[in-house]
């Protein structure tokens, strides 16, 4: 017969909790529940490395759209700021060229 018992991941959860929120010692927690130290630090290690989905932002619909419509108004004004700058450049390359054919160099 097996002595194996399956625990739910609420049921790993709250006996780590027990552990770093209640300061209960882990040999109390593995007597208690009849698991090794070691399946204990491996939830705990399991618990650790699953938690960045917890802490990060939810980004919903709106926050979608109000990050969109910035970037597309950032995106219309570097495209204006270009335009400016190519067209004062092709102003200055005609009064350069104008100058040169003046001078005689073309």
């Amino acid at each position: 017969m097996s002595n194996r018992r399956n625990f739910t991941a609420e049921q790993k959860v709250a006996i780590v909790r027990r552990h770093l929120i209640d300061k209960v010692p882990i040999s109390e927690l593995c007597e208690e529940f009849q698991i090794q130290p070691t399946q204990y630090y491996n939830w705990q290690k399991q618990l650790f490395e699953n938690a960045a989905p917890a802490m990060g932002r939810r980004s919903n619909k709106a926050n979608a759209q109000r990050q969109a419509d910035a970037e597309a108004r950032k995106l219309a004004q570097l495209e204006a700021k270009l335009a400016a700058k190519n067209e004062v450049i092709s102003e200055l390359m005609e009064e350069n060229v104008k100058a040169k054919k003046l001078s005689g160099e073309l």
